[in-house]
């Protein structure tokens, strides 16, 4: 008996050749004119054929690297003015992005007759309201506002055509996988063109994509490299003695849903380790000294997920090999050059991809440029960040957690709350009080941390995105649980 199923029988798609300018249809060159283009980029040229062509892909690609006109342009071609609801939608990680793409948006589809809306929370919901009753195609929102549309029956998607995930490894940092989860839900029963783009692919934003696509194609725009091409490079000049706050920094920004931090010597193990555990934070550390019962423990955290972060030196660390490993970061450049590779080559495993961070003092920049010139490798230098840019990110991810556990409270919970309403004004209304709302938010964030941390499950037919392949079967597509799509017209 036959136990092949029918898309194991299915012969993938031949992979779509760039487009250029020229080739564009004129009302998208006249519109790219509004902004002043008349070339196209790279992530351009690659990816709007598959959105011409209703083929599901990831591209990875970089902030400025012009993703926004990729995703936009086909739209004005695909997308119809006359049908006054929802057609696109395009997620994205904060407000400031929603109203970046909104405004271009706006500038590209103004002889179109399509109008966008951004949704996103810390506004009222008149206005958003109001462009979906007179019928914006285009709605370009955070997960969580666009939930909370959709569950008040503001707009819906049974008509959705198109569905981008932008910035999505920044939108899982964010915590809004669970959110991501509850808009699958909403989704229509027939197929929709998915498209994510991400500056990372790292295994838990394949996991994802491959939850809300269905065989899609992976492209890179990276630049090919000698050693660990799959993964960014970074290197971080840190102002003097000042490498521990530095650190705290940098992982209250990327949120990293893993990561090992290498340390040269066990004393500066243990320290970084035990800075970690103080501020509140999942860690454990792997030196020679640990007996040989607490190293597979701390192993087998690791392995299993549950350990977000992982402090060893290079000799501790040898022979561990965790697929799922979002980043490195190395506290310190290490003394023996080939040890840069074995650092950084345990990020970006399996046909994933990934980040490596290092801090670097004043006096360590030489060997960075040694091992810059040796291996071939173009670090990303960066300034650290301030306090205020943490801040904001650090805020708008705990506006997430809020709006997601406010969304999770069932009538009898949303009653027993109002007895805190008066409490809560006379709180936001005296400044002697607000070290006490810091301190109950600062709690709050730091229990939902873990809770908000995406372990999206492991898929066992893949683990790395498809090099240039991709089923025929786009008519077809599955939405989690949901039962195989009707075709679409």
């Amino acid at each position: 008996m036959n136990t092949t199923t029918p898309e194991e029988n299915e012969i993938p798609e031949p992979t779509l050749p760039e487009i250029t300018f020229a080739e564009l249809p004129e009302r998208l060159r006249t519109a790219a004119g509004h902004v002043g283009w008349d070339s196209l980029m790279p992530v351009q040229q690659r990816a709007i054929p598959y959105l011409f062509a209703k083929r599901d892909v990831m591209m990875q690609a970089r902030t400025g690297s012009g993703k926004t006109g990729a995703f936009l342009l086909p739209m004005l071609e695909r997308l119809r003015a006359s049908k006054k609801y929802c057609q696109a939608l395009i997620l994205v990680p904060t407000r400031e992005l929603a109203k970046q793409v909104e405004k271009e948006a706006k500038v590209l589809c103004r002889d179109s007759g399509l109008k966008t809306v951004a949704v996103y929370g810390g506004v009222g919901y008149g206005e958003q309201i109001q462009a979906f009753k007179d019928g914006a195609q285009i709605v370009v929102g955070t997960p969580g506002r666009v939930l909370d549309h959709l569950i008040k029956r503001s707009f819906n998607l049974d008509r959705l055509e198109i569905l981008i995930f932008d910035e999505a490894d920044r939108m899982l940092s964010m915590g809004f996988y669970p959110d991501m989860k509850d808009v699958q839900r909403h989704l229509p029963r027939h197929a929709v063109n998915t498209c994510m783009f991400s500056a990372t692919f790292p295994v838990h934003v394949i996991r994802a994509a491959n939850e809300f696509m269905h065989e899609p194609e992976f492209i890179s725009l990276s630049t090919d490299q000698v050693y660990v091409a799959d993964t960014e490079h970074i290197a971080y000049n840190v102002p003097s003695m000042e490498k521990d706050r530095t650190l705290i920094r940098l992982i209250e920004l990327e949120n990293p849903h893993s990561a090992i931090i290498f340390c040269n010597t066990k004393r500066r193990v243990n320290y970084v380790a035990t800075i970690l555990q103080r501020y509140g934070y999942d860690a454990d550390e792997l030196s020679s000294d640990l007996s040989q019962n607490r190293r597979e423990h701390v192993l087998g955290r690791l392995r299993a997920g549950t350990l977000r972060f992982l402090v060893a030196t290079d000799v501790a660390a040898r022979g561990i090999d965790i697929s799922a490993l979002s980043h490195v970061i190395q506290y310190e450049p290490p003394d023996d050059m080939e040890a840069y590779i074995h650092r950084a080559g345990r990020t970006g495993r399996a046909g994933a991809t990934g980040i490596a961070m290092t801090l670097v003092y004043a006096v360590e920049k030489r060997q960075m440029k040694h091992i810059a010139a040796l291996f071939k490798i173009e670090f990303d230098e960066r300034p650290v960040p301030t306090e205020e840019e943490v801040a904001d990110v650090v805020a708008e991810r705990a506006m997430v957690f809020l709006e997601a556990s406010l969304r999770e409270r069932d009538k009898l919970q949303a009653d027993r709350s109002l007895r805190f309403k008066m409490l809560a004004q006379k709180l936001s209304e005296g400044a002697d009080e607000l070290p006490i709302i810091t301190m109950l938010l600062d709690d709050y964030y730091q229990k939902a941390q873990h809770k908000f941390v995406p372990r999206i499950e492991e898929k066992p037919k893949r683990e790395r995105p498809p090099l240039q392949k991709k089923s025929s079967s786009s008519q077809g597509r599955k939405r989690g649980s949901r039962r195989p799509r009707k075709k679409s017209n």
